[in-house]
């Protein structure tokens, strides 16, 4: 299966669940983008928490949101005061009525979307220091119990005059197997020499599924 399409994609609704659970043909414009918008919302809002996926669930006039997050804690706040206001500043953007729920994430170490971001720190931090890095985290994966990692890194990596494009993988991940549970994210670090695309791989095994 060609690396260019998401992989998620390709197995959502075999044994991955929908991030969006919800029908309507009257207002399915207006859902989608509502999703869109709080998506969006989310991702610049709980960046520092580690946001590492958003469902949105819609019955009726009921609208639930769930974050899955890595640290919990910046978003609840001390005395739940944290979630409230996130509560407030959501509802402006959903129809209907809210409900918001916050989740951690127990597989930090082999979540796609949350490698990214990690991936993302070290290439802004480390400068021309990031190759032993990058080894480490795939290797950190390996033994957390992933099957295979592939990470793609591509633009003036390490500060170079030439943007390039590099890969480091581990293990296997096998892009033309539908039965493999494949978690995939992406990401941008910005460097003072220009922004650098990032593609995370992470390869769980196999489950019962489509072929």
């Amino acid at each position: 299966m060609p690396r260019k399409v998401s992989p998620r994609s390709l197995r959502t609704g075999s044994f991955l669940p929908w991030r969006s659970r919800w029908f309507s043909e009257r207002d399915y414009a207006l859902f989608a983008a509502e999703d869109a918008k709080i998506r969006v919302f989310l991702r610049t809002r709980l960046s520092e928490a580690g946001l590492a996926d958003v469902e949105i669930e819609r019955s009726g006039t009921k609208v639930k949101v769930t974050v899955f997050v890595s640290k919990p804690g910046l978003v609840i706040g001390r005395g739940g005061s944290g979630i409230e206001i996130l509560r407030g500043d959501l509802s402006k953007i959903v129809t209907g009525q809210l409900e918001l729920e916050v989740q951690d994430v127990k597989e930090q170490a082999i979540s796609a979307p949350l490698l990214a971001q990690r991936i993302a720190v070290v290439l802004e931090r480390a400068g021309r220091r990031y190759r032993r890095a990058m080894t480490e985290i795939t290797e950190e994966t390996i033994s957390r119990g992933a099957q295979g990692i592939r990470v793609e890194i591509g633009g003036r990596i390490g500060g170079s005059d030439i943007a390039r494009h590099e890969i480091y993988k581990k293990g296997s991940v096998p892009h033309s197997t539908l039965r493999a549970s494949i978690d995939y994210a992406q990401a941008t670090a910005r460097t003072r020499y220009g922004a650098i695309g990032i593609k995370v791989w992470v390869a769980t095994g196999e489950k019962e599924g489509k072929e």
